[in-house]
């Protein structure tokens, strides 16, 4: 169980924060950077949830856990059994974007972000979920990581666009893009 007592350490106070092994970096470091950026994503889900219900909105909360776990992976390097993000997880998304775009016709355009509330959110939340993905990626060049990470986010992505649509009406409601020459 996690016990937090203690929020203000003063430990970070000269630039560096510590990893869940106890290991000090910088707080600029790639994997310090990789976990805001992790941090930041589920908080942009957070806002997006303020505007869901029902199954879009027990999706998001099971991302947002989701997430955590990520991030937990990401907070222990090489650690072996504890909190990891898996392939299920990753699949878990895939099944769900499926289902929620088998009710949706085809695109014939690029999507603008946008339309009601809670679409524009969802892009806001994808494109926090890509910075994320691009850290993790970064921080996979130069470090052994969980290669379900990588596919988690890259999988969140795509997710929170079907979502967007799904909640433009199924994509009735979407905004769509209009090339240079016909605007």
């Amino acid at each position: 169980m996690v016990k937090l007592d203690v929020i203000t350490t003063r430990g970070g106070d000269g630039g560096e924060t510590s990893l869940g092994d106890g290991t000090r970096l910088a707080k600029d470091a790639p994997r310090v950077a990789a976990m805001g950026d992790v941090d930041e994503a589920n908080a942009a889900i957070a806002l997006l949830r303020l505007h869901t219900t029902g199954a879009h909105d027990a999706m998001l909360a099971r991302i947002q856990n989701d997430l955590f776990d990520l991030g937990a992976d990401l907070c222990v390097p090489g650690s072996e059994g504890g909190l990891r993000i898996t392939d299920g997880q990753c699949l878990r998304l895939e099944a769900e974007v499926v289902a929620m775009n088998a009710a949706m016709p085809k695109l014939a355009s690029f999507v603008l972000p946008g339309g009601t509330a809670a679409a524009a959110h969802a892009h806001l939340a994808r494109t926090v979920a890509r910075r994320a993905e691009r850290a993790v990626v970064h921080l996979a060049a130069t470090e052994a990581l969980n290669p379900a990470a990588v596919r988690y986010l890259n999988r969140l992505s795509d997710h929170l666009f079907v979502l967007s649509r799904a909640l433009n009406g199924n994509g009735a409601g979407d905004v769509l893009w209009v090339p240079g020459g016909a605007r």
